[in-house]
Formats: C-alpha cells, structure tokens, sequence
C-alpha cells in the first residue's frame, strides 16, 4: 500500500458497507423486490419484539417494551456510521411503531400471526430477488448486513432529494 495513498483512509465506514451491500443488489428487479422487503422484515421485526413480554417494573407503565430496545439499540447502531442517516431511519422506526399501535389498536387479526406471515413472504421475496441477481445475500457474508438493508435504501431517499448522508 502507498503511504501517501489516503483513499483507504478517508473513505467512511458507511460508504464502504452501502458499497459492498449494493454489490449483490445490482439487479433491477432484486432491487424492487427489496424496497418492498426490506421494509416489511423491518416491520415484522419490530412487531415481534413489540410482542415479548415485557417487566412491568421496566417501564411497560409507560407505554415501554422490547420494541422500543430494538428501535434504540439500531438507531445507535446507525448513528456509529451515519447521523444523518439515522435521523431518516428515526423516522422510519417512528413510522413502524406508531403503525404497530395501530394495528394493535384496530386489529381484526392477530399481530403476531400477521407479522409471522408478511415475515416468511418477505424473507421467500428476498431469496427469489438474489435468485434472479445470482449472488447470495449480503449477511451470508457478515451478519451486520441485515441493519445495512434500510441504511441502504434510505441512502437512495437521501441522494434522490440531494441530501448528504
């Protein structure tokens, strides 16, 4: 390596995974598939930790529970790489909990057969998107792949309205 070489350096971790996260998502049609599912696991993920039971004593009284761990453990998770990608995932997390109060609130069926469901069909979406890519998902690589997903995405949201990630 050159010494005087600083593109290493200087290239940001969030850059270099969003880089290597696109490599197995160059196909347009696996691409489409995983702005459908990626939000949707997202989603299930968030509604199954919701669903854990929670300690009382732990803040359950005030409207806590396992969701909420998730949402912060992740966003923090984010922040490490990019503040201003996880302000647009903060929205999203927000966004994914108050329409699981919601479905909660007006229910017909049940929320955690729902979120088992939409999660299996997601997943099976997400394979036969890497099916028709012909490269395996990302996380087969390194597990952290699976928090990359909706920082990948958010970063196309971001570079289509112009803004700096």
């Amino acid at each position: 390596m050159d010494p005087l070489d600083t593109s290493a350096i200087t290239t940001r971790r969030i850059d270099a995974l969003l880089s290597e996260y696109g490599e197995s998502h160059l196909n347009v049609t696996n691409k489409r598939i995983h702005w459908l599912c990626v939000p949707a696991i997202t989603w299930c993920v968030f509604a199954g930790f919701y669903l854990l039971p929670y300690p009382y004593a732990l803040g359950a009284a005030l409207g806590l529970n396992w969701m909420w761990l998730a949402i912060v453990a992740s966003i923090a998770y984010y922040l490490l790489l990019s503040a201003k990608l996880a302000a647009g995932l903060v929205l999203v997390s927000a966004a994914c909990a108050a329409s699981i109060y919601w479905f909660e609130a007006t229910r017909t069926i049940s929320l955690g057969w729902f979120a088992a469901v939409v999660f299996v069909l997601a997943w099976v979406g997400q394979f036969i998107g890497h099916k028709i890519e012909g490269k395996k998902p990302s996380f087969f690589k390194d597990i952290q792949f699976l928090l990359i997903g909706p920082a990948w995405l958010m970063s196309f949201v971001y570079r289509k309205l112009g803004l700096p990630y």
